[in-house]
């Protein structure tokens, strides 16, 4: 009796004991929170990095003040030579020594070559030989007039006296007469013949090429053995030149300016020219003239520039970039507020403003509103909306708005 009583205790439900939670169901959710999360956190770097626009940038920088110069124009050019000569002989010869080689210096006269005289110390051997044979001439003559003079003389006195017949006196006169005209024309036949024989040196001393100035050698034109000639005869087989040498105290810079720029620039303008060979070294100058006349197909205008200084290591036709600068004034005159100077690229036109796009710490963009002043060169003077230091956005999108997010090109590069 008793074991049946336990056993009914025990299939009797306590209704006080708290259900059993459904562990199944809430697993299945928090599951789908955690994946929920981890898809949004994945979309935001795979679609919301990205949405970023790419963009370039470029720092904005003031405009120095007081004693500093500013580049209003940015020109290219060449370094020129005002004073450069490829030196010829005045003859057609044969060249017998060079004396020179390229990178020598040369001075005023110095011999360059010689070629062979063969020619022309016959030349002028024969004309010391005609000389020598009117002055003979000359003697002779001489010699014969003194003879007749004093046969002249003597009839005078004897054709007074009645000794000898008026006739032979006449022809003794005119023998006299004769002797002295023949005498005047062999002393300028002696005179020719000296003017011969100077023509003859001249010939001699044309073999013989000298430097018309002083300056350096920059090509070698002609070898021993070939012919050259003033003028191009004998086609590629003549040489027309012995070498070609360079005063380098002429070297000027050449640069090309656009006709809408060329007023920018004045004579005695100071400029600042850098070779492209060794660009940290900046050579002072100024502008020496504007050649009147434009190259109607390129639209350009030529200047001429002087640099200060004279280095070997500047020589013809290197590539030189010139900035044409504005007056320097005076380390005492009142400051002024010149603002900014920023990259053209970085101001567009919108609704009627210029406005540039201010990249934040924060990678977003702010737009400002600009008042702009001169250009200067590829840059723009800015008066008001942007500050020093502060990094502008370059050829900005049509799509680019204020506030939205930019990523720099340096960071997707890198």
């Amino acid at each position: 009796m008793n074991t049946s009583a336990d056993l009914l205790k025990e299939l009797r439900i306590d209704r006080k004991a708290p259900a059993p939670a459904p562990s199944s169901r809430r697993g299945l959710w928090i599951g789908l929170a955690i994946v929920v999360v981890v898809v949004l956190v994945g979309a935001w770097f795979l679609f919301g990095r990205d949405s970023a626009i790419e963009v370039r940038t470029a720092p904005t920088v003031a405009i120095g003040s007081g004693s500093a110069a500013t580049s209003v124009l940015d020109a290219s050019g060449y370094v020129v030579a005002r004073r450069m000569a490829t030196v010829s002989s005045k003859i057609t010869g044969k060249v017998q020594e060079v004396l020179i080689e390229e990178g020598q210096r040369v001075e005023a006269g110095q011999i360059m070559a010689t070629l062979d005289p063969v020619d022309a110390d016959a030349q002028r051997s024969l004309a010391t030989s005609q000389l020598g044979a009117a002055r003979s001439q000359a003697g002779s003559v001489q010699a014969q007039l003194a003879e007749a003079e004093a046969n002249a003389s003597r009839l005078s006195k004897l054709v007074s006296q009645q000794l000898v017949s008026r006739s032979q006196y006449d022809q003794a006169v005119a023998q006299r007469d004769t002797l002295r005209a023949q005498l005047a024309t062999t002393r300028r036949n002696v005179q020719v013949a000296q003017d011969q024989v100077s023509i003859a040196g001249n010939g001699v001393d044309n073999t013989v090429v000298r430097a018309p100035f002083a300056g350096v050698v920059i090509a070698k034109a002609a070898q021993p053995g070939e012919i050259v000639s003033p003028l191009s005869a004998g086609g590629g087989f003549t040489r027309t030149g012995i070498g070609t040498i360079v005063d380098m105290d002429s070297l000027e810079v050449e640069v090309e300016v656009g006709e809408a720029f060329i007023g920018r620039v004045q004579p005695k303008m100071p400029i600042e020219a850098t070779l492209n060979a060794y660009q940290d070294w900046k050579i002072p100058g100024e502008v020496i003239a504007i050649i009147p006349t434009a190259d109607r197909s390129k639209a350009t205008v030529k200047v001429r520039v002087a640099l200060n200084a004279k280095d070997p290591r500047i020589v013809p036709d290197m590539g030189v970039k010139v900035s044409f600068l504005e007056a320097a004034k005076p380390a005492n005159a009142p400051k002024e507020n010149q603002g900014v100077r920023a990259p053209t690229a970085a101001i567009v036109e919108r609704e009627g403003r210029q406005i540039a796009f201010v990249v934040d710490q924060d990678d977003t963009v702010q737009q400002r509103t600009l008042k702009l002043g001169r250009a200067l060169a590829e840059y723009r003077q800015v008066l008001d909306g942007l500050a020093a230091g502060e990094t502008v956005v370059l050829d900005p999108p049509a799509e680019l708005e204020d506030g939205m997010n930019v990523r720099l090109a340096e960071e997707v590069e890198e």
